[in-house]
């Protein structure tokens, strides 16, 4: 799948500072490649390949250099974002690990909230723990919370465990003890211990992963981390040797969950950050996409072969959160999954893309996911072996996809085959023809995306409606228009090289990390001193991974505060000033609180006292955001490039609709809806109520007309 054209206004400044650069997204079912060099880009999706990713990763990398003229060894800067981590988790596919904790606390993550995400269901079901119960084991110690040794560590039960380790070839280990976070030296020591006796050992200290407090949260993170290390430092090491054999000299960065990059050493140490890393590349692009068309209120919509995922972007920027859940036994039901306590941006993901599989449940209902198809076999219409219906075959029988066209020519699609499953799995036990099954398929996926949209909403205190949906991803614009008709919104964007989008995301990332430190303190209490040693500390962690890769560019230093009244249970940020603290700065501490405060909950508790839990900085390279273009003059329209048979759902009947090549559409021109236009990468589909035209950026934009 292939593709080339000028990058569009506006959004290029930080690649262009550096030579020819990559950027790389390994999603379920396809991995997308993105070449910018002297202005121009160009893309390429190829098939992943689950056994050796980097397999896939390296077709699709010479192939897309090969078509600029290239060589690999030109290419200054590759950016990777991958779900591996995210599938070895799910999937359950990690290393044997076992966990390392304080003296009566291995059951821990059993334990977790001391409560039922569910309270009335007698069937609930809790995700399987990474950890079972017989491969946690204990050592006597105890440090309190302000960091005193209470109890020293016995190295002598440290040393007595490396014979079962052995004995059950644990391939990694998680060490979380109580408050290490205040004190790391007790975890220090038992990494010590295994690195003597067992060499080969992969070892995850929860006090370097996540210094915070939250018990559950900071074992759950440490055993998630301990659980994807070999996997993950095995795939990075394979794919760093195949660049460097193909003559890659330039550096390789990964995209984390917060939306920054980071070294491939870092990534190694924490792969955990990068669970969410494509879905991240693609908030980021919508940011600056938004920031384009002047969109303050904007909802990414990023649909794969795989996972949908959307995300609220406020403002130009995405909502960002510090822990989330992965492989939730119930989809919207916080509390059902493994707790992950790092930078995320925030945001619903659900199992609902192109390769998502259909069929008739034993209530005779129509189910969509959350199983795909991936790329091994994919959907029937691939010719691969699939023989289940998908999202995509449904989009097939439908019309919204032409075969001729599909990946630019270089998939062949077979329709007899999506419409043949479609009736014989859903059609034929609803009395349904395979139209009417696609159909089917359609409104209950695109039901189950206006739904993830509608709660994510809520959770937040807003409503989906007078948003912008901006659409990317193979699936997402072919789905977009029906979506906001679902969720009542007006208007679509669809930008250029959307079916690449979060891969053009990572090359819009600036370099970052974020470090956060739980140090406990009253603001009665404030002690300056304390709060600059232990921020001047965080910022040289935090600079020391940033400058690997910033290559003397400025850098930026964010820092803040997690407080909260005392007795509360959770903490609200607080932005600290870019200066040295002083013993005054208690009043003005307490004065930032309340404006946040009230700006949250419109009021505040004058007499309550205030605490200060956490801290935490950020390092970054600069990335600005680009400035609003003004939309072009109207133009006529250009010649179709084809009719192309749709199964119109109102009428019942397939009708011939216009196909348009959007390469062929030159800034301003507009159409009237049903149409489609195509591209090598995905095909956007536009209905009787939308308008589109083509906006100065480049980018589709469907309105729904009045009436």
């Amino acid at each position: 799948m292939t593709g080339e054209q000028d990058t569009g206004e506006g959004i290029m400044a930080e690649t262009q500072a550096n030579g020819p650069r990559l950027a790389v997204d390994i999603g379920g079912t396809f991995t997308d490649i993105v070449l910018e060099a002297a202005g121009r880009r160009w893309t390429r999706k190829v098939l992943t390949t689950p056994q050796a990713p980097e397999l896939g990763v390296m077709e699709g990398v010479a192939v897309t250099i090969a078509d600029a003229g290239l060589m690999l060894a030109e290419i200054d800067i590759l950016v990777h974002g991958t779900t591996l981590a995210t599938n070895a988790i799910i999937e359950r596919k990690g290393a044997l690990t076992a966990l390392i904790a304080t003296e009566g606390f291995r059951d821990t993550i059993d334990i977790a909230y001391e409560s039922r995400y569910d309270q009335y269901d007698v069937f609930i079901d809790k995700p399987p723990a990474l950890v079972p119960r017989w491969r946690r084991f204990t050592v006597p110690e105890r440090v309190d919370v302000k960091g005193q040794v209470r109890l020293p560590l016995d190295l002598a039960a440290v040393e007595a465990l490396t014979g079962p380790l052995a004995e059950h070839k644990i391939e990694s280990v998680a060490v979380a003890l109580m408050h290490s976070y205040a004190d790391p030296t007790h975890e220090e020591q038992i990494r010590q211990v295994l690195n003597r006796h067992l060499p080969d050992l992969w070892v995850t200290l929860s006090s370097e992963v996540c210094p915070e407090i939250r018990e559950y949260e900071r074992t759950s993170t440490a055993i998630a981390n301990a659980y994807v290390q070999p996997l993950m430092a095995g795939y990075l090491a394979r794919l760093e040797a195949a660049l460097r054999q193909g003559g890659f000299a330039g550096a390789v960065y990964l995209m984390t969950s917060g939306g920054g990059l980071t070294t491939i050493a870092t990534a190694r140490r924490f792969p955990i950050r990068l669970v969410e890393s494509g879905p991240a590349g693609g908030a980021i692009l919508a940011s600056h996409i938004a920031a384009a068309a002047g969109e303050e209120k904007v909802l990414s919509y990023d649909m794969g072969g795989t996972t949908a995922k959307i995300c609220l972007i406020e403002k130009f920027r995405p909502a960002s959160a510090r822990a989330f859940e992965v492989d939730r036994a119930a989809r919207f039901l916080k509390g059902s999954g493994l707790p992950l306590r790092i930078p995320v941006i925030e945001m619903v993901e659900i199992g609902a893309g192109g390769g998502s599989i259909a069929r008739v449940d034993v209530l005779k209902r129509i189910t969509v996911g959350p199983d795909s198809a991936g790329s091994e076999p994919g959907p029937a219409c691939y010719g691969r072996g699939g023989a289940m219906p998908t999202v995509t075959d449904a989009d097939v029988v439908l019309g919204k996809i032409d075969p001729a066209r599909f990946a630019g020519g270089k998939i062949p699609l077979y329709p007899d085959r999506s419409a043949a499953v479609l009736e014989r799995e859903v059609g034929e036990p609803l009395g349904l023809g395979p139209e009417m099954a696609a159909l089917g398929v359609a409104e209950i996926v695109d039901e189950n995306m206006a739904n993830a949209a509608r709660v994510h909403a809520v959770e937040r205190g807003q409503a989906a409606d007078g948003h912008t949906i901006v659409a990317f991803g193979g699936a997402a614009p072919l789905h977009a228009a029906r979506l906001a008709e679902k969720l009542g919104i007006d208007r679509v964007i669809v930008p250029v090289n959307a079916g690449v989008g979060s891969a053009v995301g990572f090359l819009l990332a600036p370099i970052a990390y974020e470090v956060v430190r739980s140090r406990y303190m009253r603001l009665d209490a404030f002690d300056a001193g304390l709060a600059n040693q232990l921020l001047a500390a965080m910022t040289a962690e935090a600079d020391e991974v940033v400058a690997a890769g910033a290559r003397g560019r400025p850098l930026t230093r964010t820092r803040y505060a997690f407080m909260r009244y005392v007795g509360q249970g959770h903490e609200i940020v607080v932005p600290l000033p870019d200066r040295p603290l002083v013993e005054a700065d208690r009043t003005a501490l307490q004065a930032a609180y309340d404006a946040e405060y009230r700006t949250l909950f419109a009021r505040v508790v004058p007499t309550a006292a205030v605490e200060v839990l956490s801290w935490g900085v950020v390092v970054s390279t600069e990335a600005p955001l680009p400035a609003a273009v003004p939309d072009p003059a109207e133009r006529s329209v250009a010649v179709e490039a084809a009719r192309i048979d749709v199964f119109d759902a109102e009428t019942g009947e397939r009708a011939q609709i216009p196909l348009y090549w959007r390469a062929d559409l030159a800034v301003g021109a507009a159409l009237s809806g049903p149409a489609v236009i195509a591209e090598d990468e995905t095909s956007t589909y536009v209905p009787a109520r939308f308008g589109a035209r083509i906006a100065a950026t480049g980018s589709i934009v469907l309105e729904r007309r009045a009436g």
